[in-house]
């Protein structure tokens, strides 16, 4: 006699498993996210001991936001940013390339992995108090350059726009550069190494194998990096923060969106912050969907161009 045997479906477990992550996201993300939003068309903040709001002003605020120096600190970001990863992710590029290279027979490179990723661990706050005291008029770097003869007076550091902003990008770069290149080189590293061996018979050299084949196919991780560090310098504020002691010094130059952020969570103007909020996540997902569309490639193995060759063949 022929029983039919009972299927088990295991999949309820996967969601019970699940399900702690959501209920935190839901809890703890999703409705302070809905909560900011529904902040930014309110007037809602604090004169003194009094409160006043929420009052409903529709999109007041963010027509107020426009009309302040929302886009010069936008502009600061944006050069602060571009500052730090440039070089971020051409060191990060280079160092990848020539630690993955087995040619080159670079020995211990567990060794410099692991000290090029220690930047990675220091608090962006310690690391801008350090730098703070190593470049202030009275700091180390000065007194080395006075000793060297190499200056006469004390260099002003941090009460210049390009010594400021050169702080910033720098120690931006220290602290992710490590991080990038660790991604890179696992990569490049799951590239067939077939590929290169049929790149060094055809002839390639070093130059033309990087940019005709490892940089199309680490394309993905690119797009990763550079969303991410998009995100990142959107919300860049404790670096700028401690190096400027919170003020955007020298003439608010190097205020950021975020640091502007804090300024009105400090006065308790929730309406102006939650409208602040909102335009950077709006910002973010834009620039992300570009970044995106642009890095990714939708024909990876060349069907669509080769039938659009032959379409127009026909044509013809």
């Amino acid at each position: 006699m022929n029983t039919k045997r009972k299927k088990i479906d295991y999949s309820k477990w996967g969601y019970i498993f699940i399900l702690p992550f959501f209920i935190c996201f839901f809890i703890f993300s999703f409705i302070p996210l809905m909560d900011t939003v529904r902040y930014s068309f309110f007037e809602y903040y604090r004169s003194g001991i009094k409160e006043i709001g929420p009052n409903f002003v529709g999109i007041e605020n963010y027509a107020s936001l426009l009309k302040s120096d929302m886009l010069k600190y936008a502009a600061n970001t944006l050069i602060l940013w571009i500052i730090g990863f440039i070089p971020q992710i051409i060191i990060a590029l280079m160092l990848a390339e020539w630690f993955v290279d087995a040619r080159l027979k670079i020995h211990g490179t567990q060794f410099f992995k692991v000290v090029i990723y220690l930047p990675n661990l220091i608090m962006a706050s310690a690391f801008a108090m350090l730098f703070f005291t190593m470049f202030s008029t009275n700091g180390p770097i000065n007194s080395i350059l006075i000793s060297l003869g190499m200056i006469k007076q004390p260099i002003d550091f941090l009460g210049s726009v390009t010594g400021t902003r050169s702080l910033v990008g720098l120690m931006n770069f220290l602290m992710w550069f490590g991080n990038t290149t660790i991604m890179l080189m696992a990569a490049i590293m799951g590239i067939s190494p077939d590929i290169f061996e049929a790149s060094e018979l055809d002839g390639c050299n070093s130059i033309q194998r990087f940019f005709s084949i490892t940089l199309p196919l680490i394309r993905p991780i690119l797009a990763y990096t550079l969303i991410t560090s998009i995100i990142g310098g959107l919300q860049m504020f404790d670096v700028p923060q401690i190096l400027t002691n919170g003020q955007g010094t020298p003439d608010r130059t190097s205020m950021t969106l975020i640091m502007f952020l804090n300024s009105h969570l400090k006065s308790k103007n929730y309406g102006m912050a939650g409208a602040l909020s909102v335009y950077l996540f709006i910002v973010s997902g834009i620039l992300c969907f570009f970044v995106y569309r642009m890095t990714t490639n939708d024909d990876p193995d060349g069907s669509k161009a080769a039938a659009k060759k032959a379409k127009k063949e026909k044509r013809g």
